[in-house]
């Protein structure tokens, strides 16, 4: 009987025991400060807290990708001729940074364009091949409204790789036939910088050790047909005036291309690399480093695309975010493909 009456009153001595050492404890304990009491969500009893993010910046950036037309796979995924892709890598590159992805898919109305373009904070031109028609006529739609965005006062970033820098470079000089020929598909290669003086550039938060690296070791995979020679850029004035050169890089055959541009007055950035590829692709015929120092290159360059698409002002509703997420769409393996992407999302239209 006495032990049943021990064992009756154990849950109440626990609870009191509990309650003495949490008292006694509560030099060290932090307490949760219900949100609106103060500029905080945590406070302790010393007085410490956690800082206010700072309210310029957007914790919820959304990123705006231009799909492409095609499968990814040349016709082995789909054959459907209005179809469009985006290699997930890319989606997977901007996510790795804190940033969420919507579609710019090229072929869908106008209206639903200029409407996702009005929800998403920054916009990435992805690689390929078409130069022409009407993804080349979206695409130059969305550089104008993106310059116009900034100039009236939105900070709006832009990134363009390999084919997206290529596409720039058409747009800037007005001058389709700008481009030049080089052997830069399929290799990975060092980036040569031509300042010291990273400020305010894509690698001005890269380290030290990490920028020599770059610059010895082959940490960017290229893959394209064409891009544009230092000489040509610089020649022209309405890109020399728009671009600076921040990295060259050399062909097979030793000839020097524009690997790396920033704009001097808009976050536009133009990469004849992909950087996405060093984390997220591994397809066994392709030269992609995946070394620790190319995941660097790979997260240093999200984070500071990211880091631009969180000072836009844009703050949309989140339904409006919602309707036209990625997340609405499933990708499709196609690694056996042999194409070279692991993962697309194709979007018919």
């Amino acid at each position: 009987m006495a032990a049943a009456n021990i064992a009756h009153f154990l849950p109440f001595l626990y609870a009191v025991v509990l309650a003495l050492w949490m008292n006694g404890s509560s030099a060290k304990a932090q307490s949760l400060v219900l949100p609106g009491q103060n500029d905080t969500i945590f406070q302790s009893s010393d007085g410490s807290s956690c800082p206010s993010p700072d309210p310029s910046l957007y914790d919820r950036p959304v990123i705006g990708i231009l799909s492409h037309p095609g499968d990814g796979a040349s016709g082995k995924l789909t054959n459907a001729t209005n179809a469009s892709n985006i290699p997930a890598s890319y989606v997977k590159f901007v996510e790795s940074a804190g940033a969420r992805v919507i579609p710019i898919i090229y072929n869908e109305p106008e209206d639903i364009i200029i409407k996702k373009l009005d929800v998403v904070n920054g916009v990435l031109f992805t690689g390929g091949w078409a130069k022409t028609g009407l993804y080349y006529d979206v695409a130059k739609k969305i550089f104008e409204i993106v310059l116009a965005k900034n100039d009236a006062g939105d900070h709006f970033p832009l990134f363009g790789m390999a084919l997206g820098f290529e596409l720039l470079t058409m747009f800037i000089s007005q001058n389709n036939d700008i481009l030049e020929k080089f052997d830069i598909t399929n290799q990975a290669s060092t980036l040569q910088f031509i300042t010291s003086d990273f400020n305010g550039t894509l690698f001005q938060s890269f380290p030290p050790d990490l920028l020599a690296k770059m610059s010895t070791e082959c940490l960017a995979m290229h893959n394209s047909k064409y891009g544009i020679s230092p000489t040509t850029l610089q020649a022209d004035n309405a890109l020399s005036s728009f671009f600076n050169i921040l990295t060259t890089s050399t062909d097979t055959n030793n000839v020097d291309f524009v690997s790396t541009a920033q704009a001097y007055n808009y976050p536009v950035v133009g990469l004849q690399w992909i950087p996405s590829r060093n984390a997220f692709e591994w397809g066994y015929n392709y030269a992609i480093p995946h070394t620790e120092d190319a995941i660097r290159v790979t997260q240093q360059t999200a984070n500071y695309f990211i880091s631009e698409a969180r000072k836009s002002s844009t703050r949309p509703k989140p339904i409006a975010v919602l309707t036209h997420l990625m997340y609405n769409y499933p990708p499709t393996y196609s690694g056996y493909a042999g194409i070279g992407y692991d993962q697309v999302y194709i979007f018919v239209i």
